[in-house]
């Protein structure tokens, strides 16, 4: 039998005060808590994902490893790189691609892209971009715009 990924179901992130990490995720990206407790804790992240966050007693930051965050639009990749270089005096990176991508206070590294980057065309089957309203032109259609 040919196995099918559906998607990503956690990503994993080590930090050395998950309670720390819990508010610092909550308030840039709004993300709900599901559980916690033992040195760790699970926010959702969309319908059918969470970021397990394990509390260590030594961080070891990662250079190239990451993950990326789905935000709705260019607003509110505005509101997360403000708030980062802001409140949080984070360092944040932007180019064509990715127009936010930062280490968190934890040196987990992260990308954030929004949900009108073509290259995310892959998630049109999501429900949550169908019920975003999220609608992109088919190929030859872009060509002619």
């Amino acid at each position: 039998m040919d196995v099918q990924v559906y998607g990503v179901n956690h990503v994993g992130i080590e930090v050395d005060d998950v309670e720390k990490a819990v508010a610092f995720y909550e308030d840039v990206f709004n993300l709900e808590m599901l559980r916690g407790g033992e040195g760790a804790a699970w926010c959702q992240l969309g319908n059918h994902q969470f970021l397990a966050i394990f509390e260590v007693d030594e961080l070891q930051p990662e250079r190239s490893r990451h993950f990326g965050i789905m935000v709705r639009d260019e607003e509110q990749l505005a509101s997360v790189r403000d708030k980062l270089r802001t409140k949080y005096k984070l360092d944040v990176m932007s180019n064509d691609y990715i127009r936010c991508d930062f280490s968190d206070p934890w040196g987990n590294r992260i990308q954030v892209v929004d949900l009108h980057d073509e290259s995310l065309v892959w998630l049109l089957p999501y429900q949550e971009v169908q019920e975003a309203g999220i609608v992109f032109p088919a190929p030859a259609e872009a060509a002619t715009d």
